[in-house]
């Protein structure tokens, strides 16, 4: 799955647009929710050596949030998030080398565990 196809599916499951709030960065998308106003995804073009690969090759990933207990960075594309928590957030690669199916549920998993209401 590449980032279009990823940006599609948000927009088609979830009726969530992409928002660009970094002007530094206009690529990078952000996706949140009506309700709460928390991220479920942060799409990004990155080097790879940011994710701890020995190349300054670019490459599109997406944040999620997962829960920690997973233990889903030892599979190939999956990474301990880029500048997010890497104990809760995790990057996935948008190359190819993680199943769609597979990016799906990580995507509906961090919808689910981003939309909680917080307690006042």
């Amino acid at each position: 799955m590449n980032r279009e196809d990823f940006q599609k599916f948000i927009e088609e499951k979830y009726g969530v647009l992409p928002e660009y709030p970094w002007a530094s960065s206009p690529s990078f998308a952000v996706f949140r929710h009506d309700n709460n106003k928390k991220w479920f995804a942060v799409v990004m073009n990155i080097t790879k050596d940011k994710l701890g690969l020995d190349s300054t090759e670019k490459i599109d990933v997406v944040n999620l949030k997962c829960d920690p207990i997973m233990n889903v960075t030892t599979e190939t594309g999956i990474f301990p998030a880029y500048h997010m928590s890497k104990t809760h957030w995790i990057s996935v690669c948008l190359d190819g080398s993680v199943d769609e199916d597979k990016i799906k549920w990580l995507l509906d998993l961090s919808f689910e565990l981003t939309g909680k209401r917080s307690c006042k």
